[in-house]
């Protein structure tokens, strides 16, 4: 039998490892930035055009590489970072397996110009599908020149795969955020299409924040410091009030090192436990500091994901130094937010001993007895009629104001069946506001819970894309022009879509660099929220809907739907609950908010019925 197994020339074998190395343009951004901090640079330029599919550069002004060097760079396993399997254990650098040049010459054209400080010229290289088509001395600056172009070139079907420019950008900031974080002490630029995006100069790490993700997280950001005997912990995490339902703040750095870890994310949410609700999410920048024998960092190709010697310990010490910030700098009180305030309000003068309050469903410590099998004694429940009579008079705070307390007694629950009444028709009955979240509505087979949110988020969906096929838009002026300035990388976003947004009934324009102007805003925009607010989270909302490839005109809809549309507790008044009812049963696709989820539910008269025999 002839012999069937061969040695893999080096160009595909270089292609079978890009292929798990270099995934995007991103990609190819980390591991060049990487190069350049392991070089020692004081100042990094990261230049891009057409989201890093035409070409990317990195400039810096690190140790650079001799002509032997330069060429030896781009072959397998070729590296400076370690000499013998030992120094696995023991790695401070970014980069250490040689694979990333190797892997990105064999899918693009590169051209690397480099010169050392001692030496006089630079050496320039061009390789093309690894092979070398010029090696030449050139007059340059000292350090590292490397410009990437084409990527994916010769693999058609991994570049037809690649996602839309605005996909593509919001992966490279990603990798470029986890790099200048991890890294205040260098100067970092970046510029996307002749336009300069970040201008970092170098900072301590609060300044760095800021600089990356805004001026007003300076004000959010609490303190983190804590040394143990396993690992020091320091950094920011933010305050219980700057939480927010989409995640993007998230950032955990092991020597500089950016990782991605349920577990140690478990261990920051559970830190904040009883703080801020279940849904939302901190925003934190954590930096540990652990003996590199302690952790294994050649996990993944990606250098993403770390074993730590003892995660359990990791995760504990994590969790006490965050409370333990908490605690010191944190003004926020300790909240409940499985209490039903309307419920309660009346009872917030009873209080029991620890400031415990004492409620029909909850009285106080002192009411339990520590012997007879913790039951309440007789004078807990004594009395215990009158917690409930007039119950139907008690006042309870919603927004400063006090309403009356609807009850079983009321109208709204006086339900009377008409057979004739259809989804969405009254039965002469007002709908009724349930914690002002959820609409009360009859309907001839029961009963109907609408969800404000969803509703209206369904209403304005479907008018914004309306709006966008018609080309017919209003805009209420405002008084005075205002002014919103973003963080950079979502003030790029906004830039592209501007046309798009203003299409919608807004009236904005660039002011230059990160600041917008408005003039007017669409009618539909809820005005107890401001509209710097709103255009914020829009533009979240279309960054994080970039992945699903939407297509433009559906995206916005989505986004600025999702962004105005009126909250959770938000009280309305009965003519905006019939109007929303009539409104979302115009609607199209009246079941499903734009996220999916449901807009109503029905309680059935036969379930409510078998509800209260079992």
């Amino acid at each position: 039998m002839p012999d069937i197994i061969k040695l893999l020339p080096d160009s595909i074998a270089n292609q079978i490892a890009a292929g798990e190395v270099i995934q995007r343009p991103a990609s190819v951004v980390k591991e060049l930035l990487e190069n350049s901090i392991d070089a020692g640079s004081a100042s990094i330029r990261l230049i891009i055009k057409d989201a890093g599919k035409t070409s990317i550069q990195i400039i810096d002004d690190g140790s650079g590489m001799s002509e032997t060097d330069a060429r030896m760079a781009f072959e397998r396993h070729a590296t400076s970072k370690i000499r013998s399997a030992n120094d696995l254990f023991c790695i401070r650098t970014m980069g250490f397996r040689g694979e990333a040049l190797a892997s990105i010459a064999a899918i693009a054209h590169v051209e690397l110009i480099t010169r050392p400080p001692h030496d006089d010229v630079a050496t320039r290289i061009i390789i093309e599908g690894s092979e070398v088509k010029k090696l030449e001395k050139v007059q340059a600056m000292p350090g590292t020149s490397l410009t990437i172009k084409n990527l994916f070139y010769n693999v058609p079907a991994r570049r037809k795969f690649l996602k839309s420019d605005p996909v593509e950008l919001k992966h490279i900031l990603d990798e470029f955020h986890r790099v200048v974080l991890a890294n205040p002490d260098i100067f970092f630029s970046l510029h996307h299409n002749g336009n300069e995006i970040y201008h970092l100069p170098k900072a301590n790490l609060r300044q760095r924040i800021t600089g990356v993700m805004g001026k007003q997280f300076s004000e959010k950001l609490i303190p983190v410091s804590e040394e143990t005997e396993v690992a020091t912990f320091s950094g920011f995490i933010g305050k219980p009030e700057s939480a927010k339902k989409s995640q993007g703040e998230q950032f955990l750095f092991v020597n500089k090192r950016f990782i991605k870890s349920n577990y140690l994310n478990h261990s920051v949410r559970s830190a904040y436990e009883d703080l801020i609700p279940r849904d939302v999410f901190p925003p934190y920048f954590l930096f540990f500091d652990i003996d590199p024998a302690n952790i294994d960092i050649n996990v993944h190709p990606t250098k993403t994901e770390i074993k730590f010697e003892d995660e359990r310990m990791i995760y504990n010490y994590l969790r006490v130094a965050l409370k333990h910030s908490l605690g010191q700098y944190s003004l926020m009180p300790m909240l409940d937010f499985s209490i039903d305030h309307n419920f309660n309000t009346r009872f917030s003068g009873q209080m029991g001993s620890g400031g415990h309050t004492a409620t029909p469903d909850r009285p106080s410590r002192d009411d339990f007895s520590p012997v007879e099998g913790n039951r309440p004694p007789k004078q807990a429940v004594k009395g215990w009629e009158d917690i409930y009579k007039g119950l139907q008079q008690s006042p309870a705070v919603e927004g400063g104001q006090m309403e009356a307390v609807r009850t079983l007694q009321s109208e709204a629950f006086q339900i009377t069946l008409d057979e004739s009444l259809g989804m969405g028709k009254t039965s002469g009955k007002e709908p009724y506001q349930l914690h002002n979240s959820y609409i009360i509505h009859h309907v001839k087979s029961g009963m109907m819970v609408i969800d404000q949110q969803a509703a209206h988020e369904r209403i304005l969906y479907e008018q914004y894309l309306d709006t966008l096929s018609s080309g017919e838009y209003r805009s209420q002026k405002e008084l005075f022009p205002r002014t919103v300035e973003l963080e950079p990388s979502k003030a790029e976003v906004l830039k592209s879509i501007l046309s798009g947004v203003n299409a919608l009934g807004f009236e904005m324009e660039h002011f230059g660099h990160n600041t917008f102007i408005i003039n007017g805003t669409p009618p539909s925009l809820d005005s107890s929220v401001s509209v710097e607010e709103v255009i914020d989270r829009m533009v979240t909302q279309y960054i994080m809907h970039l992945e699903f490839e939407l297509g433009i005109e559906d995206n916005l809809a989505r986004s600025v739907a999702i962004s105005a549309g009126i909250k959770k507790g938000k009280r309305l008044e009965k003519e905006e609950m019939v109007s929303l009812i009539d409104l979302l049963f115009a609607c199209r696709m009246p079941e499903k908010c734009p996220s999916g989820r449901k807009c109503f539910i029905i309680y059935e008269l036969d379930d409510i019925a078998w509800r209260f025999m079992h």
